[in-house]
């Protein structure tokens, strides 16, 4: 079974600091609420084959991930796939400017469950929306409430 989930926000802040402040990783822990860590296993600064490896929890267990940068248009769209981990995922951002100096931030992952995880597989797609749903108002919140 697929896991195919889409959500977006409207977050009132000019898409050049929205989208530099969610590609990258070293401030994903910060917004997003299962990931505890975020480690850069090749150098910085993120560019097309970039690999970072984070540390989370999901259904109250660990789970460690890699993600490799396959696509990257600074201020446009960012995806990345795992290069290791539990089951195949591709994580997709997107940025467009509306209404003046707000932007639309899309969050979209795509995925095969399989192994542990299959077995949640029918009711996934829920879990996972939930969860974008409360990361993308936490990094409103982050980002609207700076004043530069």
């Amino acid at each position: 079974m697929t896991v195919d989930v889409l959500t977006s926000i409207v977050i009132r802040r000019p898409r050049e600091a929205v989208s530099a402040y969610a590609a990258n990783p070293d401030n994903a822990p910060e917004w997003y609420a299962n990931i505890d860590s975020a480690v850069w296993k090749t150098p910085k600064p993120l560019s097309l084959g970039s690999r970072i490896a984070f540390e989370a929890k999901f259904l109250g267990r660990p789970l460690a991930y890699t993600y490799e940068i396959s696509e990257y248009v600074p201020g446009e769209r960012l995806v990345m796939k795992t290069a290791e981990g539990p089951f195949p995922m591709e994580t997709t951002y997107t940025w467009e400017s509306v209404d003046g100096d707000a932007t639309l931030m899309t969050l979209r992952n795509r995925g095969v469950p399989s192994g542990f995880s299959k077995l949640f597989a029918p009711m996934m797609s829920t879990m996972m929306r939930r969860a974008n749903e409360k990361d993308l108002k936490m990094i409103k919140d982050i980002l609207e409430s700076r004043s530069e």
